[in-house]
Parts: C-alpha cells; structure tokens; sequence
C-alpha cells in the first residue's frame, strides 16, 4: 500500500528536502506552499521524476479557509492522507531584541508556525480516524534548535517551535489509543533560504566550534530522518524529539 503524505511548506529548503527523500521511497506526496501552480511547477515535476504521483495545494497554512482548501486539494487528488508534515515556517521579517518585539511580528510568525499547524493537524488527525489506516499513519513536527536554544533577536520564532513541542507531545498523548505516533525534529542550522542572510556569520562559528560536526546542515539530512519515521522504522518512540542538528546542543565542557 502506498504512503499518502502532506507536507506543508514543501516547495523550498527544509520542506523540499523532506518531499525529495519521500518521492525517493514510492510515497505519493501532496505539497503545499504559499507560491502559484506556474511558479512551483518545474519542482512538481522533477519530484515526479521518481513515479509518485505529486499534487501541489496551493495554500496559506495561517489561514483557515486556506488549512481548509489544502486538505480538500490533497484528498480530491489522493484519496486519504497517511502521514502529515508540519514543516511551513517564517522567521520575524526583522531580528528585533526582545524588548522591541511587535505585536504584529509575534502573530504572524505564531499563526504561520504554531496556530496554523495545530489546527491543520486537527484536520488531518480526524481523517485518519475516520478511515482507520490500519497503523500506517504518523505526524512529524518540523520545529528547531530554537525550542529551547534562546535568541534573544527572534524571540517570536523560539517561543513558536517551544511550542510546537508542546503541540508534539499533546497530540502524542491523545492519539495514543489510536495507534497514531507523533515525532518532532529539531533542525540545527540548515542552508535554506531562511538562514542565507546569516549563512556566513553561522560558517564561521561552526568552523570555530559552535558543532561538533564542522558542516552546515543540509535540507536531506532532515528528509532522510523523515524518510524514516515515515517507514515505520521507529514504531515505539511517539512523542520523542529527534535532532538533526550537528550536535550544537550537546554540553560540552
């Protein structure tokens, strides 16, 4: 049986790597972004290169009607949904300190990273429900290093993926009796369009030993921990976090 999979954010970075690893594997894919079907479409057919069949849900995960339209676009085109990416995220537009944090920085960057994924996957886990997928399905939570690593010059973005780590293990708890696990990854610092603007400030401290791996991260690191979870190869560990961050979060003296 071939695994149905929304990823949302699908079409750049992180998310692209995700849907990459997983067309690799045979799963059909449905991919969201925020971009038109012409901008996106060279993407959706090179993922289809590898014989899945790839839907693109244009769509703005922040928004209701849009969380609505996505779900509706993916299951007209597949039929039922097996596993859910949360992974669409923004960074605030500007790196303000804490103390000049908007209010409008803090609701945009929370209902695109935190609000919209939640009630997305309230969607998602009904339907599974409803169609009782003998076991197959999974929800992964793309978060970051940020959950717990505090910047001070970003505070909206690390109080949204703390708290998607939260959502991680409330969803975990809950779908328990339903044989539904629930997986969060915390990417390091990855090159993706989100950290280009840093890139160079972040090989540097890299290079001097802010990881213990002396390379940035790459959007297929992330894909190949997905690709696995998505296998069913780590079937007794809901609601655990995985990192893929180049060990920057292991204490070192």
């Amino acid at each position: 049986m071939t695994t149905n999979v929304l990823i949302t954010g699908g079409t750049r970075g992180i998310g692209l790597g995700i849907a990459k690893a997983l067309a690799k594997t045979g799963c059909n894919l449905a991919v969201n972004g925020r971009r038109t079907a012409e901008d996106v479409q060279r993407i959706i057919e090179n993922l289809s290169q590898w014989g899945s069949k790839v839907v693109y849900c244009q769509g703005d995960i922040a928004s209701a009607n849009d969380r609505q339209t996505i779900v509706e676009t993916a299951l007209a085109a597949l039929g039922q949904l097996n596993v859910l990416v949360n992974n669409a995220g923004v960074g605030p537009l500007q790196r303000n300190d804490l103390l000049d944090c908007s209010e409008e920085s803090y609701d945009r960057v929370m209902n695109t990273n935190l609000r919209g994924p939640f009630f997305l996957t309230q969607k998602i886990v009904r339907h599974m429900i409803d169609n009782n997928l003998d076991n197959k399905g999974c929800i992964i939570n793309i978060s970051s290093i940020s959950a717990t690593m505090a910047s001070v010059n970003r505070p909206e973005y690390c109080l949204s993926k703390a708290g998607m780590s939260m959502m991680t293990r409330l969803f975990a708890t809950r779908l328990g009796e339903f044989s539904i696990p629930v997986y969060e990854i915390r990417p390091g610092i990855i090159e993706t369009d989100m950290t280009s603007k840093n890139l160079e400030k972040y090989q540097k401290l890299i290079e001097n030993g802010l990881s213990i791996q002396t390379r940035l991260g790459q959007p297929e690191d992330v894909g190949k921990v997905v690709a696995a979870l998505v296998d069913g190869d780590l079937p007794y560990s809901t609601g655990q976090v995985i990192m893929v961050d180049g060990g920057i979060t292991v204490p070192r003296l």
